[in-house]
């Protein structure tokens, strides 16, 4: 029995052949090991699975999520080179002040009696002026210098930036505020950081019942990288804009507008369409270089050709909600009305009598509310809770 079980195990295996294994242990070299006994537990039966039929329904799978459009990762912002405003003054001071000592050296500049007198001696032995190569050339680097200096400085307002591009092609953007000296052969382009709050016009949207309703949103945002909001695309407010208009679009599509009737969430019910809102823009405009803070529904009404229905259609339901809680509060106090009665009376009555006294008990407590007519007798409230027609 033994070797019945171990022969088809050991004849799988990789290791042994069939000669090893008739010829026993003592064929086996010395310094093999016997491999390890594992016990051998015989499995249980399993049942046959059921056959499958290839008509049978499948669920379709579920349509990919849209992702929100991508620019060239490698246009990022990125600091410009900047110098302190002081420095560039200092320099053009420096200039300045070395033009006019060379060109009053060489005597261009008339001497007047009360400064030091800083002529060459060629010039105050003859009077006249020396316009040597040397002269002009001092005199042009220092007027080539403070032309530098003078073109590269620029101020920097609180909340401003200035990108700088060199034909065409982006170098850098300078937040630093104040007086600050860029190189004055870049090209510079003002854009505002500041924290910005916009004001939908009215959006015509619909609901997800299909009901056309009027939203003004209140968008608060700023531009976070500027390379992006610059070159990424055509016009950063128009496409903000637009992505508010489509986004809000989808977003009120997935609710009702109000749920009187069905009990459930709705676009009027907390802080959900708001945050929601707020999630879908900011993903939508961070591929623009935007960011967006918080978007708020300031209005949030039906259109006007379908309002005038709609709050009929909402008293409708609360004047019914109104009308249901009352009368089942009137059944309660009708049949503690009843109990009270047979206990203080110590007499029970029958099904007829409890049936009268109930629909009179009824009829006196609801008829003040005017909704008499809706009140069913409770041998008709019986009926319909065994189901039989009344």
């Amino acid at each position: 029995m033994t070797n019945a079980i171990a022969r088809p195990l050991i004849k799988s295996g990789p290791v042994l052949a069939e000669d090893e294994l008739e010829s026993g242990p003592a064929a086996r070299p010395a310094a093999d090991t016997p491999p390890p006994v594992t016990a051998v537990t015989p499995a249980a039966p399993t049942t046959p699975a059921a056959p499958t039929t290839s008509a049978a329904p499948t669920t379709p799978a579920a349509p990919a999520a849209r992702r929100p459009p991508r620019t060239d990762p490698a246009l990022r912002e990125r600091h410009a080179r900047a110098l302190p405003g002081w420095i560039a003054v200092s320099a053009l001071l420096l200039a300045l002040v070395g033009g006019v000592l060379v060109l009053a050296r060489a005597g261009v500049i008339p001497h007047f009696e009360a400064l030091p007198d800083v002529r060459s001696a060629a010039v105050r032995e003859s009077g006249t002026v020396e316009l040597s190569a040397r002269v002009v050339a001092a005199a042009s680097a220092a007027a080539l210098a403070a032309f530098l200096v003078l073109g590269g400085l620029l101020v920097n307002a609180g909340g401003e930036t200035r990108v700088l591009t060199r034909w065409g092609r982006y170098r850098g953007t300078v937040r630093r505020t104040g007086l600050v000296w860029v190189n004055p052969t870049l090209r510079r382009r003002r854009v505002d950081v500041r924290l910005r709050h916009w004001r939908s016009e009215p959006a015509d949207v619909v609901d997800r019942t299909g009901t056309p309703i009027v939203v003004r949103l209140l968008i608060v945002w700023r531009v976070k990288d500027t390379a992006r909001a610059l070159f990424g695309l055509a016009a950063h407010e128009d496409y903000l804009r637009e992505q508010v208009q489509a986004v809000l679009t989808r977003t009120a599509s997935t609710l009702p507008c109000d749920s009187n009737a069905v009990p459930g969430p709705a676009l009027r019910d907390g802080q959900w369409f708001a945050d929601e809102l707020t999630r879908a823009l900011a993903a939508e405009v961070a591929a623009a270089g935007l960011e967006v803070y918080s978007v708020q529904p300031l209005a949030l009404d039906y259109a006007p050709e379908v309002s005038e229905s709609m709050r009929r259609r909402r008293l409708a339901d609360l004047d019914a909600g109104l009308r249901t809680i009352l009368v089942d509060d009137a059944v309660e106090a009708a049949a503690l009305a009843v109990r009270r009665l047979e206990r203080a009376t110590a007499h029970e009555l029958d099904e007829a009598a409890r049936s009268s006294l109930m629909e009179h008990l009824l009829v006196a407590f609801v008829a003040p509310a005017g909704i008499t007519a809706a009140v069913p007798s409770p041998a008709v409230r019986a009926g319909r809770r065994e189901g039989r027609p009344a």
